[in-house]
């Protein structure tokens, strides 16, 4: 059985990501208690489903008691890959202004603000286990695209055997934007020339030959790709002896355009020998994966 577990903040997109799942022949559940994940292989063996998905959000009882749930599911041999969606407050709080729906967790007496915080906590040890997305800047499209190249990824994931059992994802962005708030390494690359300067080349973006030729020109550019392609590998032993399945790795610049998307690419292609890498453009609002040969 292959099983995927969609869970995140309310608001973040879960409902938009089980779809894809669906769409994709998935066996889908939504809203499953979490106490009854456990039984899940049971439950799917009647319906002939090789392929599941179930969404597990705040509103679940027990939620708190997950993280020890899935360390059940490991050991009674069931494998799983889990969506972990997110969104800064303020634009949890914006989508449900727009679409005036009330928050799981609000109460009378516990504002809007107050419930997202709130369910934050509560999910706090989940955010690590699995693969971390920060939906604040992502269109619906967006999403969806990323969720089934997940997906795609994942699934060459149960057929291949790998040196390491570790997905690496690179997510260019621009800092005048935010952080992104899956990132568990942040590289800073404004101090590279920058090609926005150039009329002629603003328009394009990094993944395109013309800022591609600039940046490669830049001796800057090629030390600081150096640089991050030794710290990386270098720490990501760590992240092995910690059983992490993803690890995310950020590079921004100004707007997200150019110098980080150029470098995410560069790096996407430099780490791919070894590993299953994704690669995310934050700004272009685009999907590229990555797949080790």
């Amino acid at each position: 059985m292959q099983l995927v577990i969609v869970t995140g903040l309310s608001g973040s997109g879960k409902t938009i990501a089980l779809r894809v799942f669906e769409d994709s022949g998935y066996y889908c559940i939504d809203n499953l208690p979490a106490t009854l994940l456990p039984h899940i292989q049971n439950h799917v063996a009647d319906q002939n489903s090789a392929k599941v998905a179930v969404s597990i959000d705040s509103r679940s009882i027990a939620i708190e008691s997950l993280p020890d749930i899935l360390q059940t599911l490991k050991t009674q041999g069931i494998e799983f890959h889990l969506l972990y969606l997110d969104a800064n407050n303020e634009t949890l709080v914006k989508r449900f202004s727009e679409t005036r729906r009330k928050h799981p967790l609000s109460t009378p007496s516990q504002a809007l603000a107050e419930s997202i915080t709130h369910e934050r906590d509560l999910l706090s040890g989940l955010s690590n286990i699995g693969h971390h997305v920060d939906t604040s800047n992502l269109s619906s499209n967006a999403l969806r695209n990323h969720t089934r190249d997940w997906m795609l990824q994942i699934e060459q994931g149960f057929q291949e055997v790998r040196p390491h059992n570790l997905v690496l994802s690179f997510i260019s962005f621009g800092f005048k934007h935010g952080i992104p708030l899956d990132a568990d390494f942040v590289f800073d690359v404004r101090s590279l020339p920058n090609p926005h300067y150039d009329l002629i080349l603003r328009p394009y973006n990094g993944k395109q030959a013309p800022i591609q030729q600039f940046l490669q020109n830049e001796p800057m550019v090629l030390e600081m790709q150096h640089d991050i392609q030794h710290y990386i590998e270098k720490w990501l032993p760590s992240f092995y002896h910690d059983h992490r399945s993803y690890v995310t790795v950020g590079i921004g610049c100004t707007g997200g355009q150019h110098r980080s998307v150029f470098l995410v690419e560069q790096l996407g292609a430099y780490f791919k020998q070894l590993h299953q890498v994704m690669i995310r453009h934050r700004e272009l609002q685009d999907v590229a994966v990555v797949v080790s040969p």
